[in-house]
């Protein structure tokens, strides 16, 4: 059975982080462990929320992973809350990674500002990690901190492929943009390979609402597809579906949650997309 290793905190109450990234992997028939970062009440778009720092847990946790022999067949990296924990996750990369695909979600920023509590001396650290990676996801606001770019609302095809080329020369492999809009309605990834020196894209009519966590299941969902033995191409694809599926069926629901996606009732359409 394949072996997928992620890093990032949990919610209690939220679906975004672990709380998407267990339940989505594990439905793709892959074992799932995690390194919870922290735990919190509830994901941040509440008010109050507790917050409990569990970064002195993860290098005993990876001490006796070690220590019993585990090996994964991916390594994927969410939301990290510190220095310290960007430093152990390159750690993880460094103990684990040897023959694991290595794949960063750099979540810290969307909508062309950073998340509370990060500043761009983090963003320019998050750099390092990227640079371990096989493939990085970011979106455009967290590419642009990763870059040291203006952010854009508005950009073209060519501006794309610019930051692709920009972001692989930070040292991952293939880079992917998330939530990238070409054309008025149309949503969906954009990405570049710098091994094959190739790109491709993949778009959806955009629904009528967005979501908290959607980005985490895009990226839990393309690297359970790429263990799954999907192409780049495929389980970008994929992932991008899924998303869209997840929207739709939560829209479908009079009165449902504003805090996250109804991706439970959209596993169903993730196997049979997975086996299709």
């Amino acid at each position: 059975m394949k072996k997928i290793a992620t890093m990032q905190d949990i919610s209690c109450v939220g679906k975004c982080s672990l709380t998407v990234a267990l339940p989505v992997i594990s439905a793709m028939c892959i074992e799932t462990a995690v390194i919870p970062t922290a735990v919190l009440s509830t994901h941040t778009m509440f008010s109050g929320f507790t917050f409990h720092d569990l970064t002195g847990e993860i290098v005993p946790i990876m001490d006796h992973w070690q220590k019993e022999g585990f090996a994964f067949d991916a390594l994927y990296t969410g939301y990290l809350g510190s220095f310290e924990q960007l430093n152990i996750a390159a750690s993880l990369f460094a103990r684990f990674g040897a023959a694991s695909l290595k794949i960063v979600d750099p979540c810290m920023a969307d909508n062309g500002k950073l998340y509370a509590g990060f500043t761009k001396e983090f963003a320019q650290a998050m750099k390092g990690l990227c640079a371990k990676a096989d493939i990085i996801c970011p979106n455009m606001t967290e590419a642009s901190f990763l870059l040291d770019i203006p952010y854009q609302t508005e950009y073209d095809e060519v501006y794309v492929r610019d930051v692709l080329r920009q972001l692989t020369d930070l040292g991952a492999k293939k880079a992917v943009l998330t939530g990238i809009s070409l054309a008025k309605g149309k949503l969906g990834a954009y990405a570049y390979d710098s091994e094959t020196d190739t790109f491709l894209s993949y778009f959806n009519d955009e629904e009528a609402e967005h979501f908290h966590g959607t980005g985490d299941i895009w990226a839990s969902t393309l690297c359970g597809g790429l263990v799954n033995g999907k192409s780049f191409a495929e389980a970008i694809a994929i992932a991008c579906d899924f998303v869209k599926e997840c929207i739709h069926v939560t829209l479908q629901e009079e009165n449902h949650n504003t805090y996250g996606v109804n991706f439970e009732q959209a596993i169903p359409y993730l196997i049979q997309r997975l086996n299709g």
